[in-house]
């Protein structure tokens, strides 16, 4: 949004900038770094009035004066519910310096640029892939610089903070900052709580803005005051700017509040609406009362249409000749009531504040005309239902057959971008639909679609409840019931994502039960339903294998192609999953013919099923055939908005990169995974992703960092006490992660847990023996011997009978830790060969790396050096190529026992090489001595900023210490003369 200026770079009609020096510092100091690893988002919060906004247009100013561009755009009270409305309102008028400037901009998602009907055309896609589209344009500008202000993000929409989530999260690597602004009591939870993880990961800079100085306020504000009469108004105002201007207004325009200015701070402190000084909305009031009826009409049409506030739309809306509105607008605008807005063509209240006051002050049912009237002239004007229907909204008391609709199709458009949204609007129809049999249909209609908004959205337990009502809703109709199955279907998978698996079981036998003589369609699609349940419950599928056989006899009866796909897909996934092979593949291979030969339009049904054939194709270790089906299941459920299986699929993708060693893939779709996970508020699905992530992040960092076993804390943390096969994912990532973390003692115990008890008979059995390696390790590392042989039969004779390479080098790696414990190096590096060639029979490459990195010193102690060194080279090759940090660590540990050379650790991956300018910055500071505080002070920053400035230093250098940091420092001839370590010896 462009906005007005005058000659000093103020915004029209603004105070004097006044104090916040220190603020303005750090803000400056941000500026000069900009675009070298810096924070990406700056967090100003503050009560009502306190400033923040005074402070984004100096900052603004002052940016631009610095040859910046600068996009400003508010969210705003009573359009909360407008999806994208404080980026669309930055990003929807860019000029066309700003495109020469920045012409990546252009291609930004249509919903980021105003364009409302475009982002909810058929086919726009998920929000998800919207947000990784914005990242994707953002990443790629140039320039000189651009800053993104949005103001008032307490009023933002669900859609636009969990795109600032997203950019929090994964950082735009160029010349970009976002400025945000909030009132601290009145921002929903997700908010602060997305900043506050900002700030510890050093992605935020949080300014928190107080009451301005007395000095500041007297001589800068009230200078033409007596200073005893400005001291006066500076105690009523508490130091609140806003307040005291307004107290100056009205004591220059002697109509002062009748209450004193005696009265104690407690009894003015923040007391009204909106956490507001109590004495400031009488003052802000007081501005209106010598307005003439014309000027009072045009404020209230100005409150009403906020964004859409021009001369012909207060005209239609109060019968008015655009003459005298045009005049009216002149009074009010000279009583700076109102203000220009984007480029001077839209105008906008002073404050938002005053916008609230003006608009809850109007007559109500005036109120809902006004709203009523400013609809009907968006849609003369060609306005989207989107942009409508928040004034629809407004003006609705009692059902409006007409209004609904457009409220319908605001909430249809808005689906896949936006589902918090769509529920809202939803709500609003359901609300006032009246509950008669002639609406019951279109009442259960609704209510399904709502439920489904909130599934996607984070409301999983509203949405189950809703999906409950829907189930209980009379009707036995062919629709009703077709409605009712839908229900049931839609229900069973939130139940699942809840991790309520006995529920789910009981609602479906009871629909099952229910009606025997129901289509044999939805009779299949329950029964499939039951088989999901059984399989995701860990160790039901078998109990299930009969409603899944007689699913797929009674599909095959029918002919119909698209459950018969789900059927088997389904069997194939059990049976991959219990371990049997032959039957595993005897469903798979059908599955996939028909589902290759089928339409992405067929397909759309099949979102779930691609994605079970998928991993049962990965477990399968077929691994081409895996990767194919799970790239067309993610392309069709972006596509068609089927949010709660991306998750699924992407950690598929991302098992499948992790096993073939393309590390940096997987962690690029585990990041993802998860973040999706966390919007849809599933515990089930947030360990899923989590467990996965820990595991690739324990390949993707250094050894001993600490972030794979916190993320595997978390997953466990996340599926609770559930018991089912996503939860003991959780609990077996957690082994790995303590194993790596040198806790070898803790892994039994977690496994144990895991397998519920010694036998461990929850673990999934087509990949068990890869769980038994890390109990062998661990027994070896603790001197357990009998235990690791023990443990190592068992990996070899379960291996065996699953027939699957990967599975036999691990049970291979097995025996080979025991024999090189008992010093029978030739022995042990015979079997580590031969689980590398069983790895890369697999494509497994992530694990012959690993069996040949182990492998190697072995060979040389057993005394073929050349063999050793060969098998030294691939596995350090693959571990490299592949991103393999934990790998390529072992390559660096074991290569002195293979080379008898030494290590070349002392510069671990890469040196500074990796390092931003800021990071390499603060890594020099460090090796100067100098503490976080000192640093930060010295640059400007927060400690915890320089924290995970730090953290990232050392995770990138691969050092774990100041004095290790220091020495790499001093060794690529950057430190300053008398570098060492920092003062407190580390």
């Amino acid at each position: 949004m462009a906005e007005a200026y005058d000659g000093s770079g103020r915004r029209a009609g603004m105070a004097p900038f006044v104090s916040r020096a220190a603020e303005i510092g750090l803000l400056d100091s941000l500026l000069e770094g900009l675009g070298e690893g810096g924070p990406a988002v700056v967090d100003i919060t503050g009560e009502a009035g306190i400033g923040k906004s005074r402070l984004l247009a100096e900052f603004g100013a002052r940016a631009r004066r610095r040859g910046l561009t600068v996009l400003r755009g508010w969210a705003t009270e009573y359009e909360r519910h407008s999806p994208f409305r404080p980026f669309a309102d930055a990003f929807a008028d860019l000029d066309a310096r700003a495109l020469r400037a920045f012409p990546a901009l252009a291609e930004l998602p249509a919903v980021l640029r105003g364009d409302i009907e475009e982002a909810g055309a058929p086919g726009a896609g998920d929000r998800f892939g919207l947000y990784q589209a914005a990242v994707a344009v953002l990443s790629r500008l140039g320039g000189a610089g651009l800053v993104v202000i949005l103001d008032d993000l307490h009023w933002a929409d669900p859609a636009s903070l969990e795109l600032l989530d997203h950019l929090i999260r994964h950082p735009v690597p160029a010349p970009l900052v976002l400025v945000v602004s909030r009132r601290d009591r009145q921002a929903p939870a997700t908010l602060p709580t997305a900043l506050a993880d900002g700030v510890d990961t050093g992605a935020v800079l949080r300014l928190a803005l107080g009451p301005l100085g007395e000095r500041d306020c007297v001589e800068e504000l009230a200078g033409d005051l007596p200073q005893p009469q400005a001291a006066e108004l500076y105690a009523a105002s508490e130091g609140n700017p806003l307040y005291f201007l307004a107290l100056l207004q009205a004591h220059r325009g002697a109509r002062l509040p009748r209450t004193p200015f005696s009265t104690p701070p407690a009894a003015a402190a923040y007391g009204g609406p909106d956490g507001l000084p109590a004495g400031l909305e009488a003052l802000l009031l007081a501005e209106l009362s010598p307005l003439s009826p014309m000027e009072r009409l045009t404020v209230e049409a100005a409150a009403v249409l906020g964004d859409h506030t021009t001369p012909a739309m207060i005209g239609a809306l109060t019968d008015s000749d655009v003459t005298d509105v045009i005049q009216a607008l002149d009074q009010v605008m000279r009583r700076d009531l109102v203000r220009p807005g984007q480029g001077g063509r839209r105008l906008a209240l002073r404050h938002p504040l005053i916008r609230t006051l003006v608009h809850e002050s109007i007559n109500p049912w005036r109120r809902e005309e006004l709203h009523r009237r400013a609809a009907a002239e968006l849609a003369r004007a060609g306005a989207s239902v989107v942009e409508r229907a928040h004034h629809l909204e407004q003006s609705l008391t009692r059902w409006d057959a007409q209004a609904a609709t457009v409220l319908t199709e605001a909430a249809e458009q808005t689906a896949a971008t936006a589902p918090a949204t769509s529920a809202h609007w939803l709500k609003v129809v359901l609300r006032l639909l009246p509950d008669t049999p002639e609406h019951l249909s279109g009442r259960r209609r609704l209510m399904l679609l709502r439920a489904r908004a909130l599934g996607v959205s984070g409301g999983l337990k509203e949405s189950r409840d809703l999906l409950h009502q829907v189930i209980e809703m009379p009707g036995a109709d062919a629709d009703a019931d077709a409605i009712r199955t839908s229900a049931v279907v839609h229900c069973s998978l939130v139940e699942r994502h809840l991790g309520r698996f006995q529920e789910c079981e009981a609602m479906l036998r009871r629909e099952l039960a229910r009606s025997p003589g129901r289509p044999r369609s939805q009779t299949i699609d329950l029964r499939l339903e039951l088989g999901f349940c059984g399989l995701m419950s860990a160790v039901r599928f078998p109990d299930m294998r009969s409603e899944v056989a007689e699913a797929l006899t009674m599909a095959r009866s029918l002919g119909d192609e698209i459950r018969e796909v789900r059927a088997l897909a389904l069997a194939a996934m059990g049976e991959a999953y219990e371990g049997d092979v032959a039957a595993a593949r005897k469903f798979a291979e059908p599955a996939a013919r028909l589902a290759d030969a089928l339409t992405d339009n067929d397909l759309a049904a099949l979102c779930e099923s691609l994605c079970i054939l998928g991993w049962a194709e990965a477990f399968l270790e077929s691994y081409t055939d895996a990767a194919r089906h799970a790239d067309r299941g993610l392309e069709i459920a972006r596509r068609t908005g089927q949010l709660y299986l991306l998750p699924q699929i992407l950690v598929c993708k991302a098992y499948i990169d992790l096993t073939t060693c393309r590390i940096t893939n997987a962690l690029e779709l585990v990041e993802e995974a998860a973040a999706i996970a966390r919007a849809l508020g599933s515990g089930e699905l947030l360990a899923f992703a989590l467990a996965f992530r820990a595991q690739v992040l324990l390949q993707a960092r250094p050894p001993g960092d600490p972030g794979p076993l916190a993320c595997a804390e978390e997953a466990v943390a996340a599926a609770g006490t559930n018991d089912s096969w996503w939860a003991s994912l959780a609990w077996c990532m957690l082994a790995y992660a303590a194993l790596s973390a040198g806790d070898p003692h803790r892994v039994p115990d977690v496994l144990v847990h895991a397998g519920g008890g010694s036998g461990l008979r929850r673990l999934q059995p087509s990949v068990r023996p890869t769980y038994l390696e890390l109990l062998v390790t661990a027994a070896v590392a603790t001197g357990d011997v009998e235990g690791a042989e023990r443990w190592a039969e068992r990996a070899h004779k379960e291996a065996e009978q699953l027939g699957l390479p990967l599975q036999r080098s691990a049970a291979l790696r097995c025996l080979a830790h025991v024999a090189a414990h008992r010093g029978d190096a030739a022995e042990a590096a015979r079997m580590f060969s031969e689980a590398a060639a069983d790895s890369a029979r697999s494509g497994a490459s992530l694990r012959e790396a690993q069996s040949l990195l182990l492998g190697a010193p072995l060979m040389k102690a057993a005394g073929d050096g050349s063999r050793a060194a060969v098998m030294w080279r691939r596995g350090s090759r693959l571990a490299s190529e592949g991103g393999a940090r934990l790998l390529a660590g072992l390559a660096e540990r074991v290569r002195p026992a293979v080379f008898g050379v030494p290590s070349r650790t002392s510069d671990p991956v890469g040196g500074l090489t990796g390092l931003t300018a800021r990071e390499r910055e603060i890594a020099e500071l460090v090796a100067e001595g100098l503490t976080n505080q000192t640093i930060a002070t010295r640059l400007y920053l927060s400690p915890r900023t320089v924290e995970s400035h730090v953290a990232r230093v050392y995770r990138k250098t691969g050092v774990s210490s100041r004095a290790a940091l220091a020495s790499l420092v001093a060794r690529s001839g950057t430190a300053s003369p008398g570098s060492g370590p920092g003062p407190d010896g580390t």
